[in-house]
């Protein structure tokens, strides 16, 4: 038996990809532990009785802590690490050092955006794996030796952080373990050749699929299995920017409602009062209150994602790596419309692939999206390319494959694959 201490950032799209593999993990008798700054979070998802050591997490208040929503481009990467990755760290780091103390995990592994699971890891001589559960990193590590200057001020950043929390004798990159990456996702949607600078390290394992507390409520019987489904979503930390994005999707769809109807995600009740979410009980049937309009467009502030899947014909998102992983898990192609961070570049993925349309998300209008959903849900070549990745994904062998890569390094023999 060995131990696994999961060093994760408070961020639902990081923490999700590493619940399958810890709950693998676990059934194959292995002990197994977290190290988080939002210990909550973790339980959430994870379930109730997972083990969480708490970490601190940044001190940002004011404008220090609120991202604006125009900023882009190098200006976002700038407050990314600036402002959250590298406080982040720092705050972090304390909590994880007292974790492997007490813990005594045989293998640390580090999310990618959590860079103290790494260091702390490097500095106390424990094995440690890279959860790396957004395949634009290794883009985006390739394009950086085409920016010198960019890649000179990370290095710095880096740097400066491991003489304040790591070994500063230490020469790996937190980002990338020296041991071994696992890469929640395959060549088929990343493209050839993606992450060769890290070398043979990279074991490319699919999405990590588990199951995950959903409220009960969501009203099935709504779905009507005459007309094509479309869901739209923007992934949980993007509602501050969204309103007229999921206004535009609303009337591209009610525009198809004789063969088309769409499930929105609007967690932060952007689009306002409205009668599609509003008029129906639990049980998908009007309520007798009011008589609008409610059987083309249903707003929920949240959806049980993963069963939803199974039951729709495209999706339109923000090009967050977990909501494409996840679609293309079940074979549904997508109108991609990224925002910022990785999705540009996970975007691209999707589109190189075949697998979907890319939108401008800041631009685009009800009838360029109607067009592009039109494209995606009738023109089969998108749906075959989706259909291609998610026979990939499958084979990778996900949470499974991941856990057997984590016992190698831990040195332990690799027990029998629960059932």
């Amino acid at each position: 038996m060995s131990g696994f201490l999961f060093v994760v950032p408070p961020l639902v799209g990081h923490i999700n990809p590493t619940v399958g593999v810890a709950a693998e993990l676990t059934a194959r008798g292995h002990r197994v532990a977290w190290a988080s700054a939002d210990p909550g979070l973790v339980r959430r998802l994870a379930g109730e009785e997972a083990v969480v050591f708490p970490c601190a997490g940044p001190v940002l208040t004011g404008e220090d802590g609120v991202r604006p929503a125009e900023l882009r481009g190098p200006e976002a990467l700038k407050f990314l690490w600036e402002r959250f990755l590298v406080p982040l760290a720092e705050a972090m780091a304390p909590g994880v050092r007292a974790a492997i103390g007490e813990f005594g995990p045989d293998v640390v592994v580090a999310d990618q955006q959590a860079f103290a699971g790494g260091l702390v890891a490097e500095r106390l001589r424990v094995p440690w794996a890279t959860s790396s559960t957004t395949s634009a990193e290794f883009t985006f590590a390739d394009a950086l030796a085409g920016m010198p200057k960019v890649a000179d001020w990370l290095d710095t950043l880096l740097h400066d952080l491991r003489g304040r929390i790591g070994d500063p004798s230490g020469t790996a990159d937190p980002r990338f373990s020296p041991h071994l990456v696992l890469a929640f996702s395959t060549p088929e949607l990343v493209g050839p050749g993606a992450g060769a600078g890290a070398g043979d390290r990279i074991r490319w394992v699919g999405p990590s699929m588990a199951t995950r507390p959903t409220s009960a409520g969501f009203p099935w019987t709504w779905l009507d299995p005459a007309r094509a489904t479309v869901l739209v979503t923007l992934g949980t930390a993007n509602t501050d920017v969204g309103a007229r994005f999921l206004a535009e999707c609303r009337d591209a769809l009610r525009r198809r409602a004789d063969r088309v109807q769409a499930v929105i995600v609007d967690p932060a009740n952007v689009l306002g009062a409205n009668g599609d979410l509003d008029d129906l009980n639990d049980m998908g049937e009007k309520d007798d209150k009011d008589d609008k309009d409610d059987k083309d467009v249903l707003i929920r502030s949240s959806v049980p994602q993963l069963p939803l899947l199974e039951r729709v014909d495209a999706v339109v998102c923000h090009a967050g790596h977990n909501t494409v992983c996840e679609a293309l898990w079940h074979g549904v192609p997508l109108v991609v419309a990224p925002i910022r961070d990785d999705q540009p570049v996970v975007a691209g993925q999707v589109v190189d692939a075949g697998a979907g349309i890319r939108v401008r998300f800041g631009r685009v209008t009800a009838p360029k999206l109607g067009a592009a959903i039109d494209a995606v849900l009738h023109e089969p070549g998108y749906r075959a390319a989706a259909e291609w990745i998610r026979t990939a994904f499958r084979a990778a062998g996900g949470a499974r494959t991941a856990a057997t890569h984590l016992e190698e390094l831990a040195g332990a023999t690799p027990s029998k694959e629960a059932p």
